[in-house]
């Protein structure tokens, strides 16, 4: 998995490309918490390039909300996810965690 970030002035675009599974979600992670280390809590996916997202990939992301949601900084938003990504998401009942925008520009705006 390769990921490339920008930083604009609301918020940071994350934009991870290929699968997300267990053998490197640590490394979304570790990005991540990067970000919410140095105060950035506006956070934006771009799932565009993710053809597969595991548990794993998941539980770092939830995780990620939760520390951008505490005390109200920012949240996690998705964008461009594909639909078979998308209906696992909601078929595990996590569809309304995140709020998912269908293209970047929308998410960005967002904040």
């Amino acid at each position: 998995m390769d990921f490339k970030k920008i930083e604009y002035k609301r918020c940071d675009l994350v934009k991870p490309s290929g699968r997300i599974d267990g053998s490197n979600a640590p490394q979304l992670e570790e990005e991540l918490n990067a970000l919410t280390e140095a105060g950035r809590y506006k956070i934006v996916i771009d799932m565009t390039e993710v053809n597969f997202m595991s548990s794993a990939g998941w539980w770092v992301l939830i995780r990620t909300q939760k520390k951008c949601k505490r005390y109200k900084r920012g949240e996690v938003v998705l964008a461009c996810v594909d639909e078979k990504i998308r209906s696992s998401l909601d078929l595990v009942g996590m569809g309304s965690y995140f709020r998912i925008f269908d293209d970047i520009t929308a998410a960005v705006g967002n904040f």
